[in-house]
């Protein structure tokens, strides 16, 4: 189970890394790094701005994602299998709802 907690706080950590150039507006358009749609590639001013929005919601899931890892590993009598899908679960619906969001607020600049 260590391995997992070691993967999943590694994930978590990347992520976040990977999200600071976005928020810090330091990534200009671009084919593979970041939020890469015709919306965003076709604007720059569209691309800085949600870049930043799911960079935040980047760092958040990271956040979220280390914080289950920790938190499950020490959950009394849980499986290997549980512990690594509870913290599947988190990851995916963290991230997912970031992403969701940042897509709405794209739509809320192109229109």
């Amino acid at each position: 189970m260590e391995t997992i907690l070691v993967l999943y706080a590694g994930i978590g950590l990347l992520l976040i890394l990977v999200a600071i150039p976005l928020i810090k507006k330091k990534i200009q358009p671009n084919h593979l790094y970041g939020f890469r749609v015709p919306q965003t590639l076709n604007d720059p001013e569209v691309w800085h701005a949600t870049n930043a929005h799911a960079g935040k919601r980047m760092v958040a899931a990271g956040i979220c994602t280390i914080l289950a890892a920790i938190g499950f590993y020490f959950v009394p009598g849980i499986t290997v299998d549980a512990y690594a899908w509870a913290c599947l679960v988190v990851f995916a619906l963290v991230f997912g709802i970031g992403m969701v969001q940042s897509w709405r607020y794209m739509n809320t600049l192109v229109r």
